[in-house]
């Protein structure tokens, strides 16, 4: 018997000043058996990283929104769509392989990855060389303890707060806050 998703509700306040950007977001994430919370939490901050390209992209008139997550690769962690159903910003979380990046690249008008495991470095130096020519790619590495961090805000349901300054992000619960100011690799 197969193990169902784990389902997690999210109120996230964005307040992204770099963009001014400002919106509540009620998000539902759900945690595939073999996602752990530091990935899902990682996947929730790149949509908060990407939240304002509803405004500066799509003139508020889209849907950001989780992808199944594990459940299927062949979808996106997150995506940005337009009215027409045009995927105009495709996110992963982790260290996926040259093929599923080249495809997310082709399949949306911007990509994104957002890397955060220990052995971001060494994936990195393997398939640096081959991702070179996708020019609508951008690649961040998420500092490893700032990742860690993150796994201790998850809650089945959260209230967050996310400000944005300065290309640093600060993400908290009320009690407890981690920043994450992620490294651009691409």
């Amino acid at each position: 018997m197969a193990l169902k998703s784990t389902i997690f509700k999210a109120n996230l306040a964005v307040a992204d000043i770099d963009h001014g950007y400002y919106a509540d977001h009620a998000l539902t994430l759900a945690r595939h058996p073999s996602e752990t919370d530091e990935r899902m939490m990682v996947r929730l901050v790149a949509l908060a990283f990407h939240a304002h390209t509803l405004q500066t992209v799509l003139g508020g008139d889209g849907t950001l929104a989780f992808g199944a997550g594990l459940s299927d690769p062949e979808n996106p962690d997150v995506w940005l769509r337009d009215f027409t159903g045009q995927t105009r910003l495709w996110i992963e979380v982790g260290q996926p392989d040259e093929v599923a990046i080249t495809k997310a690249s082709r399949k949306s008008d911007q990509a994104a990855v957002y890397c955060f495991h220990h052995a971001a470095e060494v994936w990195w130096r393997g398939i640096e060389t081959k991702l070179t020519r996708l020019e609508n790619l951008s690649v961040f590495r998420i500092p490893t303890i700032a990742s860690q961090e993150l796994a201790q805000l998850a809650q089945r349901s959260m209230q967050l707060q996310a400000t944005i300054q300065e290309g640093v992000l600060m993400l908290g619960d009320g009690s407890r806050h981690v920043d994450i100011e992620p490294v651009r690799w691409k």
